[in-house]
């Protein structure tokens, strides 16, 4: 028989064990619900450009897709996602903000 010490620090967990269950899993929150992944920013390109960059955007690239389909025609611009960044031409933060908020995400603001 096998034993194991378990730590009581509430934020470790067992990676391997021999004997017993598995712990059970904990069911993700969808991201962005809380506002701890979806991020807005400003970002200055060549020329004194500005772009408004949305990071963190929940779930796969066609849901991205027609969220950032969404979002450009909500801000009337232009705009492309990029490693799954969405980058619109311009400072739209607070129409961003406010589309998101319509649709249930919580958003914030990083950067200056």
């Amino acid at each position: 028989m096998l034993s194991f010490a378990v730590s009581r620090q509430p934020t470790t967990r067992l990676v391997y064990s021999t004997g017993g269950e598995a712990p059970a899993e904990t069911k993700a929150e969808k991201p962005g619900v809380d506002g701890s992944r979806i991020r807005i920013r400003l970002d200055r390109r060549a020329s004194d450009r500005v772009v408004t960059v949305i990071t963190g955007l929940p779930g796969p690239a066609a849901e991205v897709a027609a969220l950032a389909k969404a979002l450009k025609s909500a801000c009337g611009t232009g705009g492309t996602v990029k490693d799954s960044a969405l980058e619109l031409q311009g400072d739209h933060r607070e129409k961003v903000e406010a589309a998101l908020r319509a649709r249930g995400f919580r958003s914030k603001r990083s950067g200056g």
